[in-house]
């Protein structure tokens, strides 16, 4: 049975070449599952995540929840941060739905995360937006750094690009054996986790570039970085102008090698 609460108040996308670490950007939609570990109507749409994670032109993340964790079971990949994006999305968009698994396509729109029709729909329907993916968003890793280039929005955009840049840590893929609750007893893998969200700066349509040090996001758990381009802000969340996911694992572990080296 589908897990809903309504709010009270208010692997790779683009081209990659995996040898020379860059993405390039081209993809159609960002894909995020609001999905949580204590809820039995999830496993159906983790697994369809992970099906679309393997499609060029999608970059699909998980965001799991806390929503759930009272009914027996902690969610021991959610951060309470993804209930809060979650919960903006839901007052952008005026209905005040807020369930899992929750799927919400290019920012704009949502349905339920295992209704892989409906998913394909909503990304048709959100394309159709000039506004939506018309951002060139490239990814390199090298040289114990992340390097991310957003190139110039396209001049015949109406509307005006007021957009935040957030960068987001990932593992590629994590199982959990979950003990209790809802799904107690079962193993489920998790795809493209996010684990933390990190603002790089703002992006007005003019060309821009930021570099991380890898050692600054590496924690031993991360093994992907994806970056997402947001009209709007943390607190109001509008419309994806570009998306870009780099697996970064091998990167990570030649930076640590090269450190350990020097000292």
């Amino acid at each position: 049975m589908q897990r809903r609460r309504l709010a009270s108040a208010s692997l790779i996308v683009g081209v990659l070449f995996a040898s020379y670490g860059v993405a390039a950007a081209g993809p159609r939609a960002l894909l995020e599952l609001f999905t949580s570990q204590g809820c039995s109507s999830c496993p159906p749409a983790d697994r369809l995540l992970g099906e679309f994670a393997g499609e060029p032109s999608i970059v699909a993340l998980s965001l799991p929840i806390d929503m759930w964790d009272y009914l027996g079971w902690k969610d021991t990949l959610a951060l309470p941060g993804h209930s809060v994006r979650q919960r903006a999305y839901s007052r952008m968009r005026g209905d005040r739905q807020v369930y899992t698994p929750q799927m919400v396509v290019n920012g704009v729109t949502h349905v339920v995360g295992s209704d892989r029709a409906a998913i394909e729909r909503a990304i048709a329907e959100t394309d159709n937006d000039a506004m939506v993916m018309s951002v060139p968003v490239l990814l390199a890793a090298a040289g114990g750094d992340l390097s991310v280039t957003l190139k110039p929005a396209p001049a015949a955009l109406t509307e005006p690009v007021d957009a935040e840049v957030w960068l987001c840590p990932l593992s590629g893929a994590v199982t959990v054996s979950i003990g209790r609750g809802e799904n107690g007893g079962r193993t489920i893998t998790y795809r493209n986790v996010v684990r933390g969200w990190r603002k790089l700066g703002a992006y007005s349509g003019a060309e821009a570039t930021w570099s991380v040090p890898l050692a600054q996001i590496a924690d031993g758990r991360i093994d992907g970085a994806a970056v997402i381009v947001q009209n709007g802000s943390r607190e109001k969340p509008g419309l994806v102008l570009g998306a870009a996911l780099l697996p970064i694992g091998q990167h990570i572990m030649d930076d640590r090698q090269r450190t350990t080296n020097v000292h």
